[in-house]
């Protein structure tokens, strides 16, 4: 049986927020097979539980924000991503604030969080998406035109395209690939930080947003190039943030997706409508499991989380 997973043991983080800056307390904790993973908001007088599922998100505006009444959630793709990547099924997450840490603006800092408290198998099997038909979102025409889509695939792979029109961006790699059956998820993905521009930097800080945000957690570019002394950790970082983002906003869908996710300048908002329109065709999926880890997808069975 490929099996569920969750954590060995519980494990915390201290950050602030890329959006409010605020200072907040993160603790991940183990789950029981099928919980999924559950943010739970614990500085409100009564904690509210906010389970993630596609329903839940309220606001994809810089970030995907999951609500359950007054009680939010913001930015929560990068966690959400590092879950997908090493299998993570089963989670609590303790919140003492209503946004994420950025830490460092990857996804590696929560890799490492998870892998140092252990990731352990459960007595129940591994529920996955197979998504049976293709399904496409779009937006806008020709050189503002927009699009994902979801396919039908044995296994996982991603591909994304971005055309941001900068030179710096311009200069590295504009498409890339993923498949969970090739890549390594830790190695390949999981280093590519947020990114911004200071012009919009400006306009946001006067909005009340990215006030934690800065050169320790996002790449930063003016007009012309990026400011990060240390530079670019990877070739085509840009657009491999872009797949590190589509790995945390369709796992909101609750179960790892059997599909090739494509896209084309997709962000939040257009990846959180994907996941609602394949939901709104029952026969476009279905749910899975998988008695013999040798009938999994490759990347699945052998998913370790190991660097």
């Amino acid at each position: 049986m490929l099996a569920q997973r969750t954590l060995k043991t519980l494990t915390q983080a201290v950050g602030v927020g890329l959006h409010s800056g605020q200072r907040v307390e993160l603790t991940l904790r183990p789950a029981a097979p099928d919980t999924g993973i559950v943010f739970r908001r614990v500085d409100l007088p009564e904690p509210v539980d906010i389970p993630v599922r596609a329903e839940s998100v309220t606001d994809t505006r810089l970030a995907s924000t999951i609500s359950v009444g007054q009680a939010k959630v913001f930015t929560v793709e990068h966690l959400m991503s590092a879950c997908a990547g090493l299998g993570v099924d089963n989670l609590y997450v303790d919140i003492t604030a209503e946004e994420v840490p950025i830490l460092d603006g990857s996804a590696s800092s929560f890799v490492f969080l998870l892998q140092s408290a252990g990731i352990v198998e459960q007595n129940a099997p591994k529920r996955f998406l197979r998504v049976l038909k293709t399904v496409q979102v779009s937006e806008g025409e020709g050189a503002n035109m927009k699009w994902a889509k979801l396919e039908p695939f044995h296994g996982y792979k991603l591909s994304f395209e971005i055309d941001f029109r900068h030179p710096a961006v311009d200069s590295t790699g504009q498409q890339v690939v993923f498949d969970m059956s090739e890549g390594v998820y830790s190695r390949d993905i999981a280093r590519a930080r947020t990114f911004g521009f200071t012009k919009d930097v400006e306009m946001m800080r006067a909005n009340g947003l990215a006030l934690g945000g800065g050169l320790d957690n996002a790449i930063v570019m003016d007009d012309y190039k990026v400011l990060n002394a240390d530079g670019l950790r990877y070739d085509d970082e840009f657009v491999k943030h872009k797949i590190l983002d589509a790995m945390g906003d369709l796992y909101i869908v609750g179960k790892p997706l059997l599909a090739a996710y494509s896209a084309f300048r997709s962000g939040h908002a257009m990846n959180n409508q994907l996941l609602r329109a394949l939901l709104a065709q029952s026969d476009a999926y279905e749910i899975v499991t998988f008695e013999k880890s040798s009938q999994a997808p490759k990347g699945f069975a052998a998913l370790q989380p190991a660097w």
